[in-house]
């Protein structure tokens, strides 16, 4: 069986470098490309040594230089235009980690999946896949009951965008189900009541923690609280690389962490 060829975008970041390490050492995949900004301090350093697994000849560059199967971002919204304008170019599926893009860059990716396979997602996490599932089935029973939803999560003091992907989509899937139209960032003074057509969300930003999301569905006399917490960035990084071997030889078109999951909605 030949191995399927990956490239890391944001290969010297936090999560590129355990993306690294977790690829050299799976039997199933070869970690052909290491790709950052052409301005990054690590061009020209091995990907291996950065990821703590020594050398393993494939030094960290700016542009792709041989041919890959499949190709992981995890990098920044400002590089989004470019990794998803390199696959298009050179057909190559792409699994697109990164968050806090633009409405016009998510435009974009949805574009690029009429040409290639592109598997996009929040959050590369399984199980915050999984409970996003079991959020939607709880709005769907809840729906009409008059319940309250508040999302709290957490991350570590790096992370730049609040609330994260990851709270929005929650906050998404859950508002379709019970029709909520106003969102509300924290509170704060005398703000009144809790309106019914709310659904709020609360960010903590603290050391490194590597992920919490807590999904609360409220009645008057009983709470339900959905909780999905990361004890390390592998599982988003695992996450990733089960959706790369996924969207391998997969046609053209969009899929997400469902697809990968096998959960049929």
């Amino acid at each position: 069986m030949s191995l399927i060829r990956v490239a890391v975008n944001g290969a010297a970041g936090r999560m590129g470098r355990r993306l690294a390490a977790l690829i050299s050492a799976d039997v199933e995949l070869e970690l052909s490309a290491a790709l950052e900004a052409e301005s990054h301090d690590k061009i020209g350093v091995d990907v291996g040594e950065l990821a703590g697994v020594g050398g393993i000849g494939v030094l960290v560059g700016s542009r792709l230089e041989r041919r890959v199967d499949v190709l992981i971002d995890f990098s920044t919204p400002q590089a989004t235009e470019k990794v998803v304008g390199s696959c298009v170019e050179l057909g190559i599926p792409l699994v697109f980690a990164t968050t806090g893009t633009t409405p016009d860059q998510e435009h974009l990716i949805e574009e690029a999946s009429l040409q290639i396979p592109v598997l996009t997602s929040p959050s590369m996490s399984l199980m915050v896949n999984l409970a996003m599932n079991l959020c939607q089935s709880a709005a769907q029973t809840l729906a009409g009951k008059n319940v309250d939803v508040e999302i709290v999560e957490s991350h570590h003091r790096y992370k730049a965008d609040s609330p994260s992907g990851t709270a929005l989509k929650f906050g998404r899937i859950i508002s379709k189900e019970l029709g909520l139209n106003k969102q509300v960032y924290g509170r704060e003074g005398q703000l009144g009541a809790r309106s019914r057509n709310e659904i709020g969300f609360h960010s903590i930003r603290i050391g490194d923690d590597p992920g919490t999301h807590s999904i609360l569905f409220g009645l008057l006399g009983e709470t339900l609280e959905i909780s999905v917490k990361a004890t390390s960035r592998d599982c988003y990084a695992l996450g990733a690389i089960a959706a790369a071997k996924f969207l391998h030889n997969k046609p053209a078109g969009m899929y997400n962490m469902n697809d990968v999951l096998a959960i049929v909605q």
